[in-house]
């Protein structure tokens, strides 16, 4: 495989064996990958369907397999990339170490020019994360919908409210969870800035914000993404939705992203 353009590394609850039965069965691809999955290797390892960038069909082709390693060809919207599952042991458990070759650069993701290509990266951010929950037996996150026009998800966070609140409005914190940097004005009007205010000195503007209940973004372009928090037993249930776009073009990266951010927030606390 030629140096590739993604690398995740996540360690894992399981041992190597009981990992790799978690990569190769088809009934655990279908809870915490895909919604369609087809495995008989060496010679056959698909995953398609909704949850899946270009998921209306299977586009995998297998390169490789052992008894810790898992190499295929993804063609995704004509374009072909290569991925690799390698396993390695660790006293936590399982190191797994995600690459993929050949994606779109991220000024052409900014742009809007790639496509589903475009949501690569953070799918597989996503994935990992939901497969290190699938294998200690926890709740998963909400996968991206490829076919839906909208983003509707909800979370159960283990915190009261307040303390989920201040996570997402809080800067300092904010930073922690998500692993960027991020300015914040937490208030009705304020600014929110991924990159920082220099990077983006408008922002997104609070059109809402009541702590430890509800806020809501409106971006330049004329989307919003609402956050409400309603909390039992010392838990809160996040919900998120996103409006405001085109409909003939969803911002399918950045809600794989802001996925993957919640699996993140949720490790969090």
């Amino acid at each position: 495989m030629t140096e590739p353009d993604l690398r995740l590394r996540a360690v894992v609850p399981a041992p190597p064996k009981v990992v790799y039965e978690a990569l190769t069965d088809p009934a655990a691809l279908r809870v915490w990958l895909a919604e369609h999955a087809d495995v008989d290797l060496p010679g056959k390892y698909e995953f398609w369907g909704r949850f899946t960038p270009d998921g209306a069909e299977p586009h995998q082709r297998v390169l490789h397999v052992d008894e810790r390693t898992i190499r295929f060809a993804w063609t995704v919207e004509g374009v072909e990339s290569t991925v690799e599952f390698e396993l390695a042991e660790d006293e936590d458990g399982t190191l797994v170490t995600l690459s993929q070759s050949d994606l779109p650069s991220f000024a052409e993701v900014l742009a809007d020019e790639a496509g589903a290509r475009g949501a690569l990266s953070t799918f597989w951010s996503l994935a990992i994360a939901n497969l290190a929950d699938y294998l200690a037996g926890r709740e998963l996150t909400p996968k991206c919908d490829f076919t839906s026009n909208e983003l509707h998800a909800s979370v159960v966070i283990d915190a009261a409210p307040e303390q989920v609140f201040d996570s997402m409005t809080q800067p300092e914190q904010f930073c922690r969870w998500f692993g960027a940097n991020v300015d914040i004005e937490p208030y009705v009007g304020g600014r929110f800035a991924m990159g920082g205010f220099e990077l983006d000195p408008g922002g997104a503007k609070f059109v809402e914000f009541e702590p430890g209940r509800k806020a809501t973004l409106r971006f330049a372009d004329g989307m919003t993404d609402s956050w409400e928090l309603e909390g039992s037993d010392g838990k809160t249930r996040l919900t998120v939705v996103e409006s405001g776009f085109d409909p003939a073009n969803p911002p399918y990266p950045g809600w794989t992203g802001w996925l993957g951010g919640l699996a993140a927030l949720r490790r969090y606390h």
